[in-house]
């Protein structure tokens, strides 16, 4: 009876591999997203290492999003689930006993991406609260000291970093908005606000412009018209370089519209709105608002450290981020492109000497070698998947998602991923009940590019590995998610 068992074991996934590519077949057939796209999959059974299925799985394709996974994966082993950024406000010279200081204030940023309204742990659904309450306890602190006046200027630092804002192959129209805000070691609510916009009184009236937070940092010119009648819609020109923002549209009443604009200059804003809160908090600031970025010009090597130093100087206050477990789960779930664009800098710098792109990338070629994966099989030119020049093939994801899986990172690894029909971006994907939480993975969507990496339960404790990669489709983004989620349900009920 156990060598029958076992035959049949034996012969059971030749059996489904038979079905599987009939019913993958079929839905391709009927998918326009995937009959003009370029398409590519491979998936394995972690339990016996085998592959169950693939399809132009060694060929390169834009990964989106998906490239989360390989920084995800290099911050837990290069910086430890347990590591966290400090944010510090120095002094050029300490207070003085009559509760002044005379000397400049100096605002360094330390690569945190948490200084914002955002909870810790990870709780799904929107962000709620104060953004700018990070601010404030920095500013609690140096109130604490017993300073009432500042004879000198407030210096948004971002110099633990090369100022490189924008990686290669980001779309310059993308830097208005907050999904491509710009990389800076110190970096306020995300690097981004939100521009609202209601209507006004009366038909005829100007519509009415809020921001969150309440920071009036640029000029906003209102275009905006209140209507009584049809579509609602709103355009934003901001061309790049400008601090003048013009907004364009109409809007009826109940029917406002939002926008989520990035910061152009991070360094600078926060500096900027440290004065602001110090002021408001009873402390004069008799100087300037400037920033300090490190310049391009002034590295020697983009790929190993060039011996700059750390400011220094008299500590006013300092604000610790949470773990970095917390916040991989965060960017992860919810896609949050700065954040790990940002860890990728502090990888480069802890593990290289100096916070650069160029040293980011090259400490992922070398755990990528470690690991097994091949340089022909990626080329990535950023951490975060929004550079459109990104390439990487199914199978090199496979290897990483494998990796992760046998190694001592698994159980957090996997508490990364969103959850089908539960978290972040697949909350509302596979909600069904035969799909339901049985989905752990990584989304990833860019013009033309659809993509879903990750792991489905078969059963409890029996797990495949799988990698969808979906380029050059030609439709709508919907018609490729929904071929996408067929080949996941194909692969979750096999007949």
């Amino acid at each position: 009876m156990l060598a029958l068992a076992l035959l049949l074991l034996a012969g059971a996934w030749p059996a489904f591999s038979a079905s599987l590519d009939a019913r993958i077949a079929e839905l391709e057939r009927g998918s326009p997203a995937a009959l003009h796209g370029f398409w590519g999959m491979q998936v394995m059974d972690l339990e016996t290492g085998k592959i169950v299925y693939q399809r132009n799985a060694g060929k390169l394709f834009v990964p989106a999003s998906n490239l989360k996974l390989f920084t995800a994966a290099l911050a837990l082993f290069r910086l430890g689930p347990d590591y966290r950024f400090h944010t510090r406000i120095l002094a050029s010279t300490p207070p003085g006993d009559d509760g002044v200081l005379r000397g400049d204030v100096y605002f360094v940023g330390g690569g945190d991406p948490t200084l914002s309204a955002r909870k810790f742990p990870y709780e799904p659904g929107p962000v709620r609260g104060d953004p700018l309450r990070p601010l404030a306890e920095l500013v609690d602190q140096i109130a604490a000291r017993g300073i009432r006046r500042i004879e000198g200027d407030i210096v948004g630092d971002d110099s633990l970093y090369v100022w490189e804002p924008y990686p290669q192959g980001w779309d310059q129209d993308d830097t208005a908005w907050e999904y491509a805000a710009p990389v800076s070691a110190l970096t306020l609510h995300d690097g981004a606000f939100r521009l609202s916009v209601i209507a006004g009184s009366e038909p005829g009236a100007p519509g009415r412009i809020i921001l969150k937070p309440p920071l009036e940092y640029y000029t906003i010119h209102n275009h905006v018209i209140t209507v009584s009648r049809g579509e609602s819609r709103i355009w934003v020109e901001w061309p790049l370089g400008s601090s003048e923002i013009h907004v364009w549209g109409k809007v009826r009443p109940r029917a406002g519209r939002a926008r989520l604009l990035a910061v152009r200059d991070p360094a600078h804003y926060a500096a900027w709105a440290l004065a602001r809160a110090l002021r408001e908090r009873g402390i004069a600031v008799t100087g300037r608002v400037r920033v300090h970025h490190r310049w391009m010009h002034e590295v020697k090597d983009f790929k190993r450290g060039d011996g700059a130093p750390p400011r220094e100087g008299f500590l006013l206050a300092e604000r610790p981020s949470p773990p970095l477990y917390e916040i991989l789960q965060y960017a992860s779930k919810e896609s949050r492109n700065l954040d790990m664009e940002l860890v990728a800098r502090q990888i480069a710098l802890v593990r290289r000497g100096i916070g650069s792109r160029a040293a980011a990338l090259e400490e992922m070629k070398e755990f990528l070698a470690e690991i097994g994966i091949a340089a022909d099989e990626y080329r990535f030119f950023d951490s975060s998947g929004l550079s459109s020049l990104n390439l990487v093939t199914p199978r090199a994801i496979v290897k990483l998602l494998s990796f992760m899986y046998l190694s001592r990172e698994r159980d957090g690894w996997l508490d990364l991923m969103a959850v089908g029909g539960g978290d972040g971006t697949l909350r509302y994907r596979f909600r069904s009940r035969a799909l339901r939480h049985r989905v752990l993975a990584k989304t990833g969507t860019l013009t033309g590019v659809s993509a879903l990496s990750g792991y489905l339960e078969l059963r409890p404790g029996r797990l495949l590995a799988f990698s969808i990669l979906l380029n050059n489709y030609g439709t709508r983004t919907r018609p490729a998610r929904e071929f996408i989620d067929g080949l996941v349900r194909i692969l979750l009920t096999p007949r």
